[in-house]
């Protein structure tokens, strides 16, 4: 996993519950990188997990919850850090069914050893999008952070509900409804 994931955690750890939280959950985690990542690092994800399963026994917050707000923090963090993959893009949809044809082809251009998470999608109505999710690395919580931030970002508002996905295929459904903006 690329060492952006780490970093962004860790940034979103220091803002929200402060640098001695970072150092612990460094600390107590035994993690063979030794928590020390670099943006372009590659990473094994199962330290990713022991950093949020930790930050969920210490703050008491439920792993899936940790895990929605680090997606929307790190969608925040990619308009910043990459904002050529929005120039041009209307709006949450637009963007959400160019992650796999354009925004992934791209990241694999700048991280060629990148191993992404792959989403299908399917227009269901003007207001409705179905996003599939496959990844080995079950990661689902992140991705509907993800899919939030990006409505967000583009001033709308949503629902999001998930369905099992054909199972022959795997992965997880994601009803994306569009909403005005709270």
């Amino acid at each position: 996993m690329k060492g952006i994931i780490f970093t962004e955690f860790l940034e979103l750890v220091e803002s929200k519950f402060g640098l001695d939280m970072v150092d612990d959950l460094i600390a107590a985690c035994d993690l063979p990188s030794r928590g020390e990542y670099t943006a372009v690092g590659t990473y094994d994800h199962r330290e990713i997990v022991d950093l949020v399963v930790e930050l969920s026994r210490r703050t008491e917050l439920p792993v899936p919850d940790l895990l929605q707000v680090y997606g929307e923090h790190l969608f925040g963090r990619f308009t910043v850090l990459y904002p050529q993959f929005f120039a041009g893009v209307v709006d949450g949809f637009q963007f959400l069914e160019n992650v796999e044809g354009y925004i992934h082809v791209e990241v694999k251009k700048l991280y060629p050893s990148a191993e992404l998470p792959t989403f299908d999608h399917e227009r269901i109505a003007d207001d409705r999008l179905r996003l599939v999710y496959h990844s080995s690395r079950h990661l689902e919580d992140v991705a509907e952070g993800l899919i939030r931030g990006c409505m967000k970002h583009f001033g709308s508002g949503c629902e999001i509900t998930r369905e099992g996905a054909d199972s022959a295929a795997g992965g997880i459904a994601f009803i994306v409804a569009r909403s005005p903006a709270p």
